[in-house]
């Protein structure tokens, strides 16, 4: 699916966004005018009938081609920094956090389909997007307390946390911080979970290649995320190189994040492609409350790659699983 990323902006006032249905894709555009997966960072069927996937899938598809506002807000972060988030739509929260370095339009899809009946929320984490870039608070303690600072910003009670590749882990950690109290379920896409054995240890430069040949490197890292053609604009405002390796670097046991998801006790889709399928069908027989499903063919965005498939998925979550009360 084609789709242009706004190049990041500083922390100013910005015109509205607007997301646009342009022949069944979603493209973003200006009124006016979680990365693969960090290196070890983890088949049942999602329970909903594949019908009723179909015919939601089928109603978003149909519904009139109109542009989901989306406005762009600031909060300040215990730690003083000021972060970015995306939001459209009302009613019950669901909050996405993109994956290593992505600003947070990745999730543009997600965000015109779901905004029609949730409020939608996108966070651009620190050093991310539109974000500050601060020195310091790229560990998972911090950006775990980030998302937690973003919900005492935003009030009210439960929400959906979904969180892709990084952002994942990001998610984990704010349980880890907070508990499960105000969490009504967990989006986890394409991310270990820190399930089974580890996978075996490889030869890697990427280290290396990011600090000697940055833009090549990101440049071939972005484009393997995907199995359909994305625009390069993707590249744009990438975060500094040493806080990026950083990020790769969570200084967690895998057990961390396994002990993490087990500890929350509300429902959970975790959405993956193929070298996942072990993990998933781990969480499928162990969490109390699992929905599992496979993207086959898709490539790490996901859901990006197949949107209409998950957004209908995320849609079933939101209103037969999630536990709002």
């Amino acid at each position: 699916m084609p789709f242009a990323s706004v190049p990041p902006t500083s922390p100013s006032s910005q015109p509205a966004l607007l997301f646009t249905r342009v022949r069944g894709q979603v493209c973003p555009r200006r009124e006016g005018s979680g990365g693969q997966s960090p290196p070890d960072h983890a088949t049942t069927r999602v329970k909903a009938t594949r019908r009723a996937l179909i015919a939601l899938a089928g109603v978003a598809l149909a519904a009139p081609a109109v542009a989901a506002t989306v406005g762009e807000r600031w909060f300040r972060t215990s730690d003083g920094v000021r972060l970015r988030y995306l939001e459209a739509g009302s009613g019950r929260v669901v909050v996405f956090v993109p994956g290593w370095c992505m600003p947070g339009r990745i999730f543009a899809p997600q965000v015109e389909a779901l905004s029609r009946r949730w409020r939608v929320v996108v966070l651009d984490p620190r050093g991310q997007g539109g974000s500050e870039v601060p020195r310091e608070g790229y560990d998972p303690t911090r950006r775990g307390q980030d998302v937690r600072d973003l919900l005492a910003h935003l009030g009210g009670g439960r929400v959906v946390l979904a969180g892709w590749s990084l952002g994942v882990l990001d998610v984990l950690s704010y349980a880890d911080l907070a508990g499960d109290g105000r969490i009504a379920g967990l989006v986890l896409i394409d991310n270990s979970v820190g399930e089974g054995a580890p996978p075996p240890p490889r030869a890697s430069r990427f280290f290396q290649n990011l600090r000697q040949r940055r833009d090549a490197t990101v440049r071939g890292f972005v484009a393997g995320m995907y199995r359909t053609p994305q625009d390069a604009a993707y590249l744009d405002g990438m975060m500094p190189v040493e806080a990026s390796i950083r990020l790769l670097s969570y200084p967690r046991p895998r057990e961390f994040w396994r002990d993490s998801l087990y500890a929350v006790r509300r429902p959970v889709y975790y959405a993956v492609t193929p070298r996942l399928r072990g993990q998933a069908e781990a969480v499928a027989q162990r969490h109390p409350a699992p929905t599992v499903e496979i993207f086959e063919t898709a490539g790490h965005a996901l859901f990006v790659d197949e949107a209409a498939r998950f957004n209908a998925s995320v849609e079933d979550f939101l209103a037969r699983k999630a536990a709002w009360s």
